[in-house]
């Protein structure tokens, strides 16, 4: 079979998974609610975007350049979110992965399923892009400026994550949490680092440190000695800053640099088939094998025939909290993290840097167990002799009470009787956000992702 054909039939199949996942139509949503908030007016309803403390003036390829940092902010970890929790996470690997297809093939052929999904959400904002268009500016909306500055501005951002998707799924370390946390690293990445290339001069290199591609047409023309730009909450001044968003476009090395980034993702998502590990039963490391057997969970012990009744069954509630509480904390690993954190936070003398440490482990620990028993474990759940929902009750209560202990050294050696209850109610909040997504996706990646960037904005602000 030829690598045409390979690429074709992986094309078809993963499109064919797309259209029965009810999540797309969740990816194409948030798209025209995105530009809905991010782009600026002056009523106060949106969320801000302001180059040198003001509103930019709206022209038609300005519309577009918000749209973009819609993509940027918004719609990239939505995105990914969407490609790792998606109905094509279940694949028959025994099979594919024995195939002697080209691993090259199969992978482009995944990467233009993910690309096509994803354009079709590009789409659905350009869309809505068009009809805000046309309700702010008076003289009306040029479709052609408003669609290329959206499109040279989000698309290589929108390759690149598809590619990663790829990348990180053929890996095996990837393909769970250490690839969440690798890619929510990343993210964060390309939000900071635009902000060095404000006052740089217009260049291919400056504009490849911005992988969002959004700034150069937010800033170009603006006439300002310092032209930063602000995303987010922030005071703005009376009147608007005229900004030349074409001009920016046009300018030295910015097209360039979007078509280089363009590249590289392609050749990513080439390297993912080059590297693809397959699939296999997990075995015992050779490396350190002391160290590896002594932070695995290890075995049960032995059933007694002779042992006496369990003495939690007369208080099944207890039983269903003790069980919850003990299956968010399995592993010496994590045992290991928050024995660290609870000790730690004894000798931090600020309480948001010592529940930012607590929260941080338990937001994987959390996300673990939440996926566990909202997944695959579902059905056996229901078997319970108590409801669905009193198991997610104990979930938040557990959750709780975590966060609760590993803040509890801090305040007995601060003196803040006031902690362990805000800590409660912050691993309650986790607990309940975490139980909550994965019972609606059935999968960890969601709530891990989201709860990292509530987790970061929290440490951040």
């Amino acid at each position: 079979m030829s690598a045409v054909a390979v690429a074709a039939s992986s094309l078809s199949a993963a499109l064919a998974r797309y259209w029965r996942s009810w999540g797309l139509w969740i990816l194409l949503l948030i798209a025209p609610i995105g530009a809905r908030l991010f782009v600026p007016r002056d009523d106060g309803t949106t969320i801000i975007i302001s180059v040198g403390d003001r509103l930019p003036l709206m022209t038609s390829a300005t519309i577009g350049a918000c749209l973009g940092v819609v993509v940027s902010t918004l719609l990239l970890p939505a995105a990914y979110i969407y490609l790792r929790a998606n109905t094509n996470r279940r694949q028959p690997w025994q099979i594919a992965d024995v195939t002697p297809a080209s691993r090259v093939a199969i992978a482009l052929g995944r990467y233009a399923a993910d690309l096509t999904v994803l354009a079709g959400a590009l789409a659905a904002l350009n869309l809505a892009g068009l009809f805000l268009g046309s309700l702010i500016l008076p003289a009306g909306v040029n479709p052609l400026e408003l669609s290329l500055a959206l499109w040279v501005i989000a698309g290589p951002a929108l390759m690149g994550l598809a590619a990663l998707h790829r990348l990180f799924d053929a890996l095996p370390p990837l393909r769970g949490a250490l690839g969440d946390l690798l890619y929510f690293v990343l993210w964060i990445t390309t939000l900071a680092l635009p902000s060095t290339t404000t006052v740089a001069r217009p260049s291919f290199a400056g504009n490849m440190a911005d992988p969002g591609g959004f700034v150069r047409p937010l800033v170009h023309g603006a006439g300002l000695s310092e032209p930063d730009f602000t995303i987010g909450g922030a005071e703005v001044k009376p009147g608007r800053t005229p900004v030349d968003t074409l001009g920016g476009i046009a300018s030295p090395g910015y097209l360039p640099s979007r078509a280089a980034w363009c590249g590289i993702a392609l050749l990513v998502a080439a390297l993912s088939g080059l590297v693809y590990r397959p699939r296999e039963a997990p075995r015992r490391r050779r490396l350190a094998p002391r160290l590896t057997r002594w932070l695995e969970p290890g075995a049960p012990p032995p059933a007694d025939p002779g042992s006496s009744p369990a003495r939690l069954l007369a208080r099944p509630e207890a039983g269903l909290l003790f069980g919850e509480a003990r299956l968010i904390g399995r592993g010496r690993l994590f045992k290991l993290l928050a024995l660290a954190v609870a000790i730690g936070g004894a000798f931090v003398h600020d309480l948001k840097l010592a529940l930012s440490a607590a929260l941080l482990p338990l937001v994987f620990a959390l996300t673990a167990h939440a996926g566990r028993s909202e997944g695959g474990l579902r059905n056996l759940t229901r078997l319970a002799p108590l409801p669905l929902w009193a198991r997610r009750l104990a979930f938040v209560a557990a959750a709780a009470g975590w966060t609760t202990a590993l803040t509890l050294p801090h305040a007995l050696v601060q003196a803040s009787p006031g902690t362990a209850g805000l800590a409660a109610a912050f691993g309650a909040a986790a607990g309940a956000l975490a139980i909550t997504i994965a019972a609606t996706s059935r999968s960890a990646f969601a709530p891990r992702i989201l709860l990292l960037i509530a987790w970061y904005a929290f440490s951040a602000s």
